[in-house]
C-alpha cells in the first residue's frame, strides 16, 4: 500500500471573489475591494493553493510513476511521497484554529458551538475513513487518523502561537521515541504498510499515520495559523524557519547515517538493501520494522522519526510561505493557479473522488514501474477542471456541502 493521503476539513465559504477561487479559504475571508492584490489577515488564498498542490502531490504518490525509475520524473514522484500528507496534516492545524477562532479563540456559546463543530467533523472523518478502508481500497486512507488528530488537539485550541510551537517541538522530540518503544508492545511490531485504521491501537501506534508521530504536524499548523500571515515580514521568517528545519532534519539524518557506525547496515538488513543511504530523504529504503534503533536516524517521510517530523514540517512551512507570498505579490498568478486553488478549497471531495476512481478503474497502485504518466495527468486535469467549474456556481464542494449540513447541528448547542 502507499502512504500518501490528504486531509480535508471543509469550512464555511463565502461568495465567489474576483480570483474565481471563492471568497474563503476554509473559513478565511478577504476584506477590502474585490480583486485586491493585498490580502488582509483574514483572506489568504495561499492556504487553498498549498492544499491544492498537496492534493496533486497525493495524486502523484498514488497514480504516478514509481520513483525508483529515476530521472526527473522519478525525483518529482519521490518528492510527493510522504511530504504531501505531512503538508495536509500541517494544514489540519489551520482547520482547527479557523473553526475555533484564529485571531482570538471563541468563548462562551460561540466557543462551545465551535468545539461541537470540530467534534462532529472528526466523527464524520472517522466514519468516512473507516468506510473507505472497509471497501477494500488499496490506498491507506488517512481520514480516520485525521478525525482522531482533531479530537486530540481540540483541548489546546485556546493556546497562543508560542505555546503551540513549543508543544509541537516537544512532541516531535519525544513522541517518535515513545512510538518506537510502544509499537512492538501494543501492535506486535506491525509496520506502517500493514496498518489499517481499524481500531484505536492502529490510529495511535501501528497504522500508516500513527497519532504519536503525526500530532506534531497538526500542532505546528495551529501555531502558524495564529500568526499574522498577511505580513511580509512574518512570511519571510516562516520561509527561513521552514528552510532551516528542513536542513536540520534531512541534513542531520544524512550526517547520522554516514557517521554512526553500522547504521546503514542495520537499515539495509531490515529495509530494502542498497537503498539504505537514501533513508535520509526517500522511502526507497523501505519502512521501519521495529527491529533496529538505527531507523531513528532516518528522515524518510514515513520513518516516523524526530528527524523526519522536523524535516517535513520545514517543507510544509516553506511551501505555505511560498504560496502565501506568491498570491500576495503576483496577482496574475491567481488566474493561472485557479484550478489548484479550487481543488484546495474542496479537497475532501477531491480526495474521496480519487479513491473511488482508483477503485472503480481497478488501478493497481503497486504495479511496477507504476501507471503511465498520462494517468496522473488525467487525474490532475479532470479534478482541476471539475473543481474550477463547480466553484463558479457553488460556494462549497459536494462533500463539503454535506459536511456543512451535518455540522450545522452545532448551532443548537446552548
Amino acid at each position: 500500500m502507499t502512504h500518501d493521503a490528504v486531509l480535508v476539513v471543509p469550512a464555511p465559504r463565502m461568495p465567489q471573489s474576483a480570483t474565481g477561487a471563492g471568497e474563503s479559504t476554509n473559513g478565511i475571508q478577504e476584506s477590502g475591494a474585490r480583486g485586491s492584490a493585498r490580502p488582509s489577515t483574514g483572506r489568504l488564498i495561499g492556504v487553498d493553493l498549498a492544499r491544492g498542490l498537496a492534493v496533486f502531490g497525493m495524486f502523484a504518490a498514488h497514480v504516478g510513476a514509481d520513483p525508483s525509475q529515476g530521472g526527473v520524473v522519478g525525483f518529482l514522484m519521490e518528492l510527493a511521497h510522504g511530504r504531501s500528507s505531512a503538508l495536509f496534516a500541517f494544514l489540519a492545524g489551520f482547520a482547527v484554529v479557523l473553526i475555533t477562532g484564529r485571531r482570538e479563540p471563541k468563548t462562551g456559546r460561540a466557543g462551545r458551538q465551535a468545539v461541537a463543530k470540530v467534534i462532529i467533523r472528526a466523527l464524520v472523518l472517522l466514519a468516512l475513513g473507516s468506510a473507505l478502508t472497509m471497501w477494500g481500497t488499496p490506498i491507506d486512507v488517512i481520514l480516520a487518523f485525521y478525525g482522531l488528530f482533531f479530537l486530540l488537539v481540540l483541548p489546546l485550541y485556546r493556546l497562543g502561537s508560542g505555546p503551540l510551537a513549543a508543544l509541537a517541538a516537544g512532541t516531535a522530540l519525544v513522541f517518535p521515541q515513545l512510538l518506537y518503544v510502544l509499537t512492538p508492545l501494543v501492535g506486535a511490531g506491525a509496520s506502517p504498510s500493514d496498518g489499517e485504521p481499524d481500531g484505536l491501537v492502529s490510529l495511535l501506534f501501528t497504522g500508516s499515520y500513527p497519532a504519536l508521530s503525526w500530532i506534531p504536524f497538526v500542532l505546528a499548523g495551529m501555531a502558524v495559523a495564529r500568526l499574522d500571515l498577511a505580513s511580509a515580514a512574518v512570511r519571510t521568517r516562516m520561509a527561513l524557519t521552514g528552510i532551516a528545519l528542513a536542513v536540520v532534519g534531512y541534513g542531520g539524518s544524512w550526517l547520522a547515517l554516514h557517521l554512526v557506525p553500522g547504521a546503514t547496515d542495520a537499515i539495509a538488513a531490515s529495509g530494502s538493501g542498497g537503498a539504505a543511504l537514501s533513508a535520509w530523504w526517500s522511502d526507497n529504503a523501505g519502512y521501519p520494522d521495529g527491529s533496529t534503533p538505527a531507523w531513528l536516524l532516518a528522515a524518510s517521510p514515513h520513518s516516523e522519526t524526530t528527524l523526519s517530523i522536523i524535516a517535513n514540517t520545514g517543507v510544509a512551512i516553506t511551501v505555505l510561505a511560498a504560496c502565501l507570498a506568491a498570491m500576495d505579490a503576483l496577482p496574475r498568478l491567481r488566474r493561472l493557479a485557479r484550478p489548484a486553488i479550487a481543488v484546495g478549497s474542496m479537497s475532501l471531495t477531491a480526495y474521496v473522488a480519487h479513491i473511488v476512481a482508483i477503485q472503480l478503474l481497478d488501478i493497481d497502485i503497486d504495479e511496477l514501474p507504476g501507471p503511465p504518466l498520462f494517468v496522473l495527468l488525467a487525474f490532475i486535469v479532470a479534478v482541476g477542471a471539475f473543481a474550477t467549474v463547480w466553484s463558479r456556481f457553488f460556494r462549497r464542494g459536494p462533500l463539503e456541502r454535506l459536511m456543512s449540513g451535518v455540522t450545522g447541528i452545532a448551532r443548537y448547542v446552548p
